[in-house]
């Protein structure tokens, strides 16, 4: 039987008219899912247009090729029976990926984040790419690509970065024991009254945190707006270096002080560079 005779035989017509329910399904899930993308993004979160979409897409694409098949003469009982197996099959072969679209679901609902924000997820940095059901995309400030399931998400600490329009960032400083701790509180807020990036208010502050193994210990906050709050956080610790360095306030290192006891002989002490220079000499 040549291509002719196929093509105009009656088996040869169903199956010009399956592949022909396939790409006008394929054809009516694409215009279909684009109309609702860009009808639903008024109302509704980008992640949920996004996720509208693909539900409208795949469930055009799998009601095209049950056509399709029922017209090549499957019976459409058999089919939904062997679907039907299909599924129960799948399920019970991947379970994790049932958790992750049970936890997907769970993510869209509660809403912890959207796209476009940045989020940590333990040791992860990264900005929202896309929120699907099996799973949440991110790109990290070095640019890396991280794919990580819903199920980790919903059992793990989330922290959204930029939820809030303004944060706070937190420069821990130590000065050393005999300075004015009034004069290095004026000193740090006189920084944050001249940088443009720190907000009024909410007030900038200095806490004292505690008296450290070699320095008095204290907390300078600072507001600043979440667009701005990365040049803020690069500038202010030199800011404080220089003011600090200007006003005379030192900023020490760790010191340890031996003690031998009252009894005990003084340590030896040996002039290193007095020997090379006699050397020299």
């Amino acid at each position: 039987m040549d291509l002719i005779e196929f093509l105009t035989s009656e088996r040869g017509l169903d199956t010009l008219r399956a592949v022909i329910i396939v790409l006008m399904g394929l054809l009516v899930a694409k215009l279909t899912s684009a109309i609702t993308r860009r009808v639903s993004e008024k109302y509704l979160e980008p992640q949920q247009t996004a996720l509208l979409g693909r539900f409208i897409f795949y469930g055009i694409i799998i009601l095209a090729a049950t056509s399709a098949l029922h017209q090549l003469g499957f019976s459409l009982t058999v089919i939904l029976g062997a679907a039907g197996i299909l599924s129960v099959a799948i399920g019970f072969a991947s379970q994790t990926s049932a958790s992750n679209l049970i936890s997907g679901l769970f993510l869209i609902g509660e809403k912890p984040f959207k796209i476009g924000d940045f989020i940590r997820v333990g040791e992860t940095v990264g900005e929202v790419l896309a929120i699907d059901l099996l799973s949440v995309k991110l790109r990290t400030f070095d640019n890396l690509y991280v794919r990580v399931p819903n199920e980790t998400l919903i059992k793990s600490e989330i922290i959204n970065l930029t939820h809030f329009p303004i944060r706070r960032f937190e420069l821990k400083v130590g000065v050393a024991y005999k300075e004015n701790l009034k004069k290095v509180r004026e000193v740090l807020l006189n920084v944050a009254d001249e940088y443009p990036l720190c907000l009024t208010e909410p007030k900038p502050n200095v806490l004292f945190l505690g008296f450290g193994d070699s320095s008095l210990d204290l907390q300078f906050n600072v507001w600043s707006t979440r667009e701005n709050f990365l040049e803020l956080r690069n500038n202010i610790p030199e800011m404080v270096k220089n003011a600090f360095d200007e006003a005379d306030i030192e900023i020490p290192f760790p010191h340890r002080s031996l003690y031998t006891g009252s009894v005990t002989e003084p340590f030896p002490i040996r002039l290193v560079g007095d020997e090379n220079k006699n050397a020299d000499d």
